[in-house]
């Protein structure tokens, strides 16, 4: 955590973490555009680079704005460091890269975000990676996959976009039992609902497109973990293959901070009233929203969440006909493939986000051609829900 920072609260952190003024003082935080950095002396650049003085000397190593992001989120995120990517998916992939090399065993959910489920699935084995799924929600089958050596465990909870969860403190349990260290990607979560390392977790992975900066503009990614972690393997994967955040995109995120929970904690309430008016309307079979009571792990919900995230997911009678045509008639909702946005997005996964799974993969995991996911903006809740019904029906 960020010196000087010690017992402030999320909200405090959100706005005065890694806070670091230049000569002139400003109120808001500098923007260091500048790719390189300059030595006063042949001797100095060489201490630098031989790691004998603490300084900035690249910005694909590191930036003054992008540090002031990452000890921010680090801060928020009660985790002891945290290096910036170029986007969520660079984030997830230097994750398991920085732990996971030839002859490894990756334990993960099945139940995925479209590319994380490329990256287990097709990626890391083709580099000699054993990647092993299980049903998230199933703490038999993670007994099972865990009673072996294990490198690492991924997963998402919810999960993109079906909404299952997993027990972060007992599958964490089995998996530090196995030798395995645990990454969880808490997009759906988001960094005020959901607080995996306090439940076991060791590593969290952002895509800051969403929720942290949540209004269109740019995209990140973070990872965040313990200090010999970050400073050390994921330090060195991104130093050498450089999918490093810019500047300009981790001042407008150091931004999207300081508003984050203001946003998400409304953007919670409106999906949980949305998610009802859904369950309660007669062309749709189920909704999936893990604050719902009906949800089926609505109790493990309320243990480790502090509320149920943005997203609600639900299905309606009929197949991509019938969903294309819902999507066709709204009149305030967007279709969009992303989500935590301050405008309220709805895609088809089965034909965009999820995609590239096979249609058994699909029905594993439970998207049919009648599923949809809507992400809840900051528009009135009314005005949602009468789009909604207008277009249902």
């Amino acid at each position: 955590m960020t010196e000087g920072t010690k017992g402030w609260r999320p909200d405090t952190l959100a706005v005065r973490a890694g806070l670091s003024r230049s000569g002139f003082h400003e109120t808001s935080e500098a923007l260091y555009l500048t790719s390189g950095f300059v030595y006063e002396s042949a001797e100095a650049a060489e201490a630098a680079f031989s790691g004998g003085s603490e300084r900035f000397v690249y910005s694909r190593y590191g930036n003054p704005t992008v540090r002031m992001f990452e000890d921010r989120i680090a801060a928020i995120e009660g985790a002891a460091a945290a290096f910036a990517t170029a986007s969520g998916m660079a984030a997830v992939w230097v994750a398991l890269a920085a732990l996971l090399g030839k002859g490894d065993r990756v334990v993960a959910s099945r139940s995925l975000f479209g590319s994380c489920f490329v990256i287990l699935d097709e990626i890391l084995p083709r580099f000699g990676v054993e990647t092993v799924f299980v049903d998230g929600p199933d703490l038999e089958q993670w007994r099972t996959a865990l009673s072996v050596p294990t490198t690492a465990v991924f997963f998402e909870t919810p999960s993109n976009p079906m909404q299952e969860l997993v027990d972060i403190r007992a599958v964490s349990d089995l998996a530090h039992a196995a030798g395995a260290q645990v990454v969880v990607d808490n997009v759906f979560g988001t960094p005020v609902f959901s607080r995996p390392l306090e439940h076991g977790a060791d590593i969290v992975v952002y895509s800051a497109t969403k929720h942290i900066d949540g209004q269109g503009r740019t995209l990140g990614g973070a990872v965040l973990g313990t200090r010999e972690f970050i400073d050390g393997p994921v330090q060195n994967l991104m130093r050498h293959t450089g999918p490093a955040m810019s500047p300009f995109n981790a001042w407008v995120l150091v931004k999207g901070l300081e508003t984050m929970s203001l946003r998400v904690e409304r953007m919670g309430e409106s999906a949980l009233e949305v998610a009802r008016f859904l369950e309660d309307h007669p062309r749709v079979r189920r909704v999936v929203h893990p604050f719902l009571p009906s949800h089926p792990q609505h109790d493990l919900a309320a243990r480790q969440m502090l509320g149920g995230g943005s997203v609600v997911t639900f299905e309606i009678e009929g197949g991509k006909g019938e969903a294309f045509a819902l999507m066709n008639s709204l009149r305030v909702v967007d279709i969009s493939n992303n989500l935590g946005d301050s405008k309220s997005l709805i895609t088809h996964p089965a034909t965009t986000t999820h995609r590239r799974l096979t249609p058994e993969a699909r029905r594993a995991v439970g998207i049919t051609d009648g599923v949809l996911r809507i992400s809840i903006g900051l528009e009135d809740v009314r005005d949602l829900v009468e789009d909604l019904s207008q277009a249902l029906g």
